[in-house]
């Protein structure tokens, strides 16, 4: 099946929880396992990514990860085209290390 590169998105999701506290730190943790439960990849600490087939398909995941907002804490939500994903750039110090690439195509689960 064929999807047109102008229906695929990016969704980033980057939070600030609380952990000082060990009810705080479940919450962290059951959150952060939510995004790695629904396909998203960690991009940095506290940053996560995810390729979406379509507009819908990234509604979907805002969705879910709404529903799963721990109490405290902030977490915001971005999202991008494949062309505005792939214009993103990447600078690293002398320690390189490799920059993860997009899917070639849909990845069937």
């Amino acid at each position: 099946m064929y999807i047109s590169a102008y229906r695929c998105m990016w969704i980033i999701v980057l939070f600030d929880l609380p952990v000082d506290t060990d009810n705080a730190r479940r919450q962290y943790t059951r959150f952060r396992k939510g995004l790695l439960e629904d396909g998203f990849s960690m991009m940095q600490y506290s940053v996560y990514y995810r390729h979406c087939a379509s507009p819908e398909n990234l509604q979907v995941h805002i969705e879910r990860v709404h529903y799963t907002l721990p109490p405290d804490g902030e977490v915001r939500v971005m999202q991008f085209t494949d062309k505005q994903f792939s214009m993103m750039k990447v600078f690293q110090g002398k320690r390189r290390t490799r920059t993860e690439t997009p899917p070639a195509q849909l990845e069937m689960f």
